[in-house]
């Protein structure tokens, strides 16, 4: 499944050309010559810092994400919009920026038309015939459970991924029968086998899935927690026992680690205390015309490995809710400023104290209201087990889960449930790297209000 890192790569080769073809011809058809060299060297240190700032737009957009490549619905809108947004920075770079030794004005205008029309010929015309897979990889696929029915549906619902399942066999068919499964994959041309190794049932049957995959090796073999992993960018919950945890979750990162993440929270707590101090009167001046309240609210949450911890943020409800989920207790409603607040996520700035204080951190698993957390552990299977690492004011659950309409956190033990499996992704697969990705991401959010892509 490692197409879509390839894919992703000539994703981003290919806009890059996109931009350096779109200087060529912008300065082709403004000065109605083929551009020297001479100028085209005038021109690239200026507009190579614009391309740079295009794609780091792109990418907290998330044009480089997998959803991106396998869902084009959304295409021409999200492009659209980034490249409105990339207009804005040029014109800010070009105009306001003193030094640049060129003339740019005329042609920054045809340079955005002819870039914007280069994109969307790349990316709608181009890309998806260079990457749509001409043959898809035949697999069978060997387990229970809701997510491998999950798993199944979405792969085969969309030709774009490089593999299908046209042989799906649970267990008990497999033992009460194993010759009729080889033949039935003979007859589907079946190239792989993806098992669920945690299977009970299976263990019977290992020895010989392991003599068609590696002694005789008719099959490639993969695991289905890695293949599913891939495609939904979590975890399935209902297949995991306590190996699992033993095998992938350690409470402490590597020493680079845990030192680069910490001095990147120090610095994005000073930011947002920077951010948050300044906001402190115009927020308390908007909050006083809306009406009675306090400025800030204190809750109890749970920090790490479960600790007590109190933070702090502006207050954007009519009153504290206490960790209840919507249609709970007293009615209780976002206000108009608090609704400004938390789509900016300005309400979440004060928690910059908690964070310089080394109890929270940027990037990590959403810590819990103290009350909600305790009513959620009673009814979710190894829940506490994501506060084995520090919790984080944004985490991967964030910037891929979406929720009910109008809802901005889980209202129910469902969705609870989903943002679960992503906080469990995050912990087993947690880097720096990782780390980067999720705030460009967060900040991409914040701007396009979106939670997908």
């Amino acid at each position: 499944m490692t197409y879509s890192r390839k894919s992703i790569f000539l994703l981003f080769v290919g806009d890059v050309a996109a931009f350096i073809c779109s200087l060529w011809l912008t300065l082709l058809i403004r000065y109605r010559d083929i551009p020297t060299e001479t100028l085209l060297l005038a021109h690239l240190p200026s507009f190579g810092v614009l391309f740079v700032l295009w794609v780091i737009v792109f990418y907290m957009a998330g044009l480089y994400s997998k959803q991106i490549i396998l869902f084009k619905s959304r295409l021409w809108d999200t492009i659209l919009r980034v490249q409105l947004l990339n207009i804005v920075i040029a014109a800010l770079f070009f105009f306001l920026i003193p030094g640049i030794g060129i003339a740019p004005k005329t042609n920054l205008i045809l340079y955005l038309f002819v870039s914007l029309l280069l994109i969307f010929v790349w990316r709608i015309y181009f890309f998806p015939r260079m990457t749509k897979p001409a043959a898809r990889t035949r697999a069978a696929i060997i387990g229970t459970g809701p997510e491998l029915w999950e798993l199944v549906e979405e792969v085969n619902a969309n030709p774009r991924y490089h593999l299908a399942f046209p042989v799906v066999e649970e267990p008990a068919a497999l033992l009460e029968d194993f010759a009729l499964f080889a033949q039935k994959l003979s007859e589907e041309r079946v190239t792989m086998l993806v098992v669920d190794t945690t299977n009970d049932s299976l263990r019977p049957l290992l020895g010989q899935i392991y003599d068609l995959t590696y002694v005789t090796h008719q099959y490639q073999f993969a695991d289905f927690y890695d293949i599913y992993e891939e495609v939904f960018d979590r975890v399935p919950l209902s297949l995991l026992e306590y190996d699992w945890f033993l095998k992938n979750v350690s409470g402490a990162g590597t020493a680079f680690y845990e030192i680069g993440k910490r001095i990147i929270d120090i610095v994005g707590g000073l930011v947002m205390g920077a951010v948050a101090v300044i906001a402190i009167p115009f927020v308390w001046l908007a909050l006083s015309l809306e009406g009675s309240g306090p400025l800030f609210i204190g809750q109890d949450r749970i920090g790490l490995h479960g600790a007590p911890m109190r933070v702090y943020k502006f207050r954007s409800m009519r009153f504290n809710d206490n960790g209840k989920w919507k249609g709970e207790g007293q009615e209780n409603y976002v206000t108009r400023v608090g609704a400004v607040l938390r789509q900016t996520s300005l309400d979440e700035f004060p928690q910059f104290l908690s964070i310089l204080r080394g109890d929270l951190s940027l990037i990590g698993p959403r810590n819990d209201i103290r009350a909600l957390g305790d009513r959620l552990a009673d009814a979710i299977p190894y829940y506490g087990i994501r506060y084995a690492v520090k919790p984080g004011i944004t985490g991967w659950a964030q910037i891929n889960q979406q929720y009910e309409p109008g809802n901005i956190s889980p209202q129910s033990i469902e969705e609870t449930k989903m943002r679960l499996a992503y906080d469990f992704y995050y912990i087993k697969n947690r880097s720096l790297a990782l780390d980067i990705v999720i705030a460009l991401k967060t900040v991409k959010r914040m701007l396009f209000r979106v939670s997908s892509w």
